[in-house]
């Protein structure tokens, strides 16, 4: 039986990410990307990024002129990684004679601990030299190839051993110091001599200066990387995280890189250091995103509850205060993105916050309700209260452009996104044929959020003693939900239009869409078997998951970002609606083929993967510019958790009604913290058993 903290005391998580034959690295809002050997070149997307700015744009070392030749990369942390190469073989023997080991550590710049060990019998003497530069190029330059020609940069030896380069138009800068080395303008370097078996070591430390204040980097030369703050974030994150028993090594393994993954991808406010929020994704959206955070906060619930809290207390303070349409920008509107990069700032209309999303409001409301059944202390409740009210005006003045109940979006700045849901790549909503709509734009899962928006808002208003806003906005969910089963379902096919168009038209083809309307409730009893049937029919199920776009549509293509194409987090929530409406094997279906896909990716779920048939290839195929981590994609496995123990909190009672696959069983879930409680859930063959709950409960 594997005994599987999620995400044990020692923090190993597996193999690191890799993106092509790289290894990416994380740490809150800084990330590196390089080769498996350690290099960076400036014309690929690689480098150090801090805070969407690249510090380091190459990275080139060298022992006697050679570049050591990679051997393999160990890696315990999301944010650390141990780079072992050798030295080419000298003229006329078949080894190499010395082992060059890299110890990597980012975070607000970033450490590199370098050591030569000679692994033969005589002595050798050799001269290491590290090629380092930077161009400061914004986020999107880099990942979309756009680095400017002529980029003018000074550089200037600024101590024994210490290289700055700068580009003073922008007021930015990294100084690069390394212990024992000799500086020049272009580099690094060391000579060394080394005894038999003898060995040598430096450290060298990044520092980035963005602006007139210098980031001061996590971990010092000197001292334990085990002393930093990652690491103790990262230890009292894994401390907390229940602890699952499972004959099943995929599920212990998986839930194990989620738990490590998340930790990683947690972004700390320097105001408010108790407030943590979680990053999209690596390494291109290492930024809050309001619809990405607030799903990934609800799914993380049976894990912890204050990431949830920091999701919903940074949204409040960026909720929209009055009409820019540039930024898209309205009062009560949760913002859809917060940047920090040059290129970002010009593409948001000259702001570090973009508004333009439909969804994340009513998801704030959603997240807010969820969390107050979770557990949630009276005051930080009320103090949220209020942005959830302003979020519901949203919802009713600009949300509804056009008062026929349903929350619609149409782009009001031409850089803005033409697609405003979670498909919001351009041609991600279309017609069975394959042909685009026209704004205003009403989805259907939208509508679901805004129907549970209703409901949660009308619980929280019942515990606070206003029954009358409760019934208002029950009569109001209940009245959405009429004429949204009227209205987009398409009785001819069986199952619910993705969306309306500008001229109330239903956008007829078969998506995932659906599967989020279940997940909400807003899915009426008598069509929810039709919906079912079909996530799960051959043209949507590829056997290791939910395609967002039948294989018979116009526009199908598996090698799509929306279209076709396989999302973990898509699937999650889809199994989580399957659970509800109590399709359990339809939904354990979806869970099992989704973790076996994972097993494949090193138990790392990527953001999306192709979505071609289980039946033609052995094993899913990536997608190419997939994000891993990511976000929602790590949160998966936590809400498939959820989902198989059918557990819901609230109002004194804990509902448990375990449906676990028989693969899994038995299963042992301890340290589930809900409310006051702390759950075990014991599942066999036998049944289930809960423990932990207080005597006044049931």
């Amino acid at each position: 039986m594997v005994n599987n903290p999620w995400g044990d005391a020692t923090g190993e998580v597996g193999e690191p990410s890799v993106v092509g034959a790289g290894v990416t690295l994380v740490e809150g809002s800084t990330f590196c990307i390089s080769e498996s050997g350690g290099a960076i070149t400036a014309n690929r997307p690689e480098g150090l990024f801090v805070r969407d700015t690249r510090v380091v744009s190459h990275w080139r070392l060298t022992v006697d002129e050679q570049p050591p030749q990679p051997l393999t990369v160990q890696y315990a942390d999301p944010y650390s990684a141990t780079l072992l190469a050798r030295t080419p073989p000298r003229p006329g023997r078949a080894d190499s004679s010395a082992l060059v080991v890299l110890g990597r550590h980012v975070g607000d710049g970033m450490r590199e601990d370098l050591n030569v060990r000679n692994l033969s019998g005589d002595p050798i003497s050799c001269t290491v030299v590290l090629e380092i530069d930077a161009d400061f190029a914004d986020l999107f330059e880099v990942k979309e190839g756009r680095i400017g020609e002529g980029v003018v940069t000074e550089r200037r030896v600024v101590a024994e051993g210490a290289l700055e380069i700068s580009r003073p138009d922008l007021q930015l800068a990294v100084t690069v110091a390394a212990s024992g080395a000799t500086a020049t303008e272009n580099d690094l370097r060391w000579k060394i001599q080394l005894p038999a078996r003898g060995e040598w070591s430096a450290c060298i430390q990044y520092r980035p200066a963005l602006g007139s204040v210098p980031v001061e980097p996590r971990y010092g030369c000197g001292s334990p990387v085990s002393h930093s703050e990652p690491y103790q974030r990262l230890r009292d994150w894994y401390s907390n995280s229940p602890i699952v028993l499972t004959e099943d090594e995929t599920l212990a393994a998986v839930l194990q890189r989620a738990v490590g993954d998340l930790g990683a991808l947690r972004i700390f406010d320097p105001g408010h250091p108790e407030r943590a929020v979680v990053a999209a994704g690596a390494p291109w959206f290492m930024a809050l995103f309001g619809r990405d955070s607030l799903l990934t906060s609800w799914m993380v619930l049976p894990l912890d509850r204050q990431l949830a809290v920091g999701t919903l207390q940074s949204l409040a303070g960026m909720q929209g205060k009055e009409i820019r349409p540039i930024q898209e920008e309205q009062p009560g509107r949760i913002p859809h993105e917060v940047r920090f990069g040059r290129a970002a700032t010009l593409l948001l209309g000259g702001d570090t916050v973009y508004y333009g999303t439909a969804d994340a409001t009513p998801l704030f409301v959603m997240l807010l309700g969820e969390l107050h059944r979770w557990g949630l202390d009276p005051q930080t409740r009320d103090e949220l209260l209020p942005h959830a009210d302003r979020a519901l005006e949203w919802i009713e003045q600009y949300g509804d452009m056009d008062g026929d109940g349903f929350v619609e979006y149409a782009r009001t700045a031409e850089h803005g996104l033409a697609n405003q849901g979670w498909k919001d790549s351009w041609d991600g909503v279309n017609f069975i044929d394959g042909s685009m709509p026209h704004a205003p734009i009403a989805l259907a899962e939208v509508q679901g959020y805004v129907y549970a928006a209703y409901l949660a808002r009308a619980a929280l208003a019942e515990d606070t003693g206003d029954a009358a806003l409760a019934d208002r906005l029950r009569a109001k969910a209940a009245g959405l939900k009429v004429t949204f089963n009227e209205q987009f379902w398409l009785p001819d096919k069986g199952w619910f239009a993705i969306g309306l168009d500008r001229d109330k038209r239903p956008i007829d083809a078969l998506t995932s869409n659906m599967g989020h309307c279940l997940w909400t409730g807003i899915v009426d009893e008598d069509k929810a078997r039709s919906v079912a049937d079909h996530l799960l029919s051959p043209e949507m199920f590829s056997g290791w998951g939910i395609r967002t776009l039948g294989t018979n549509m116009g526009a199908y293509n598996p090698v799509s970002y929306h279209n076709g194409s396989v999302w973990p987090h898509d699937n999650a929530i889809c199994a989580a609606g399957l659970m509800r409406y109590g399709f359990t094997e339809h939904a354990n279906r979806v869970i099992e083929g989704i973790l076996d896909a994972a097993v494949r990716f090193g138990h790392r779920l990527p953001e999306l993967f192709c979505g071609f048939d289980r039946s033609e290839f052995a094993s899913p195929v990536p997608y190419p510019t997939s994000c891993s981590p990511q976000a929602w994609a790590s949160a998966t496995p936590l809400l498939f958790m959820r989902s198989m123990l059918r557990l819901e909190p609230g109002n004194g009672a804990k509902v448990v009604d375990p449906v676990v696959p028989e693969r899994y069983l038995p299963l042992r879930v301890s340290g589930l913290r809900v409310g006051e409680d702390v759950l075990t859930v014991t599942v066999d063959d036998a049944g289930f058993r809960v423990h932990g709950l207080a005597p006044d409960r049931h």
